[in-house]
């Protein structure tokens, strides 16, 4: 196999794929200039976007290859540099303390998560979770939480949300605007200052294998009864295990259970509608079917096999 044909092996099996959570959907202005930089190197390819008005959260997934060194060890994905373009480009266009919406968030870019997919490993997806904390953290001066995998004793997600205090809104009981915490962050970040710029918060990176964000609409404004029924599907409370829950509001006459899967093989999305359904009924409320706000691991690569072959 010559070395252009190796390339193209890895392109198509050694895959990373990052979920990067930015707190802007309004302002198209704004996403312009970050979805450049997401083009800038034609071997990352964004494969889909999922914006969501009310919450003002918008979510890019990107793919690219992973390439090793003779002893196997990761040393480059394309994906490292697009990543943190996009980033400094967030950072340029975004003011967390002019933005508010629906959903929890704690920075300008509130989350990345790295998942490997093909025969890439959760290895890999851990290093380059850490080599992008890293260029956040010193680069542009902002604290940096590591979570599951890239963390080192694999502290989960959401027990450094609490900490910081994610879940409590700041706004009207429902929404989240600004920086309403402490500029001196009560948790020791993995990498970056202990200090906060309120211009763009915190950011969570994190690596996992795949995990599933599935979004289940309420047909009521009645929020304590969604937080309630949230509370009683989530393995917190007692409910399904391996799934995290919000109530919040979405829209002007409904609100919404968002769902984490953290193993969607194990504890699947028609689970959860059939346990929010139940409990919505109990409480007659009526409910809509949910939906992905990401495609699959399967139809992920489908699509970017496609791309790049295309690209040729």
């Amino acid at each position: 196999m010559d070395s252009k044909d190796k390339k193209k092996s890895v392109m198509q099996s050694m895959l990373l794929c990052c979920k990067l959570y930015i707190s802007e959907s309004r302002n198209r202005e704004a996403l312009e200039p970050i979805e450049r930089a997401a083009k800038l190197d034609p071997e990352t390819v964004i494969i889909n976007k999922f914006q969501d008005r009310d919450y003002n959260r918008v979510n890019y997934t990107l793919v690219s290859y992973v390439i090793y060194d003779s002893t196997g060890c990761p040393i480059y994905s394309p994906l490292h540099q697009t990543v943190v373009a996009m980033v400094a480009a967030a950072y340029d266009a975004i003011n967390l303390e002019q933005h508010s919406g629906a959903h929890p968030r704690l920075g300008v870019v509130d989350d990345i998560l790295i998942h490997p997919l093909a025969r890439a490993s959760l290895d890999e997806a851990a290093w380059l979770a850490k080599k992008v904390a890293a260029d956040i953290g010193n680069r542009f001066q902002v604290p940096v939480y590591l979570y599951a995998a890239a963390h080192p004793m694999g502290k989960a997600l959401d027990t450094i949300r609490r900490e910081l205090g994610y879940y409590r809104p700041n706004f009207r009981g429902i929404q989240w605007a600004g920086w309403a915490q402490p500029e001196q962050v009560p948790v020791k970040p993995d990498e970056g200052p202990d200090v906060v710029s309120r211009a763009r918060g915190v950011v969570m990176i994190g690596a996992h294998q795949w995990v599933a964000m599935y979004n289940i609409p309420i047909m009521s404004t009645d929020l304590s009864a969604a937080r309630r029924i949230a509370q009683k599907v989530s393995a917190r409370g007692g409910g399904l295990p391996t799934v995290q829950t919000l109530g919040l509001f979405h829209g002007e006459d409904s609100t919404e259970i968002a769902c984490i899967l953290l193993e969607p093989n194990q504890i699947g999305a028609d689970r959860v509608q059939n346990h929010v359904e139940t409990l919505a009924s109990r409480e007659g409320m009526d409910v809509e079917k949910g939906y992905f706000t990401d495609l699959s691991p399967e139809m992920i690569i489908e699509r970017y096999r496609k791309l790049i072959s295309n690209s040729d």
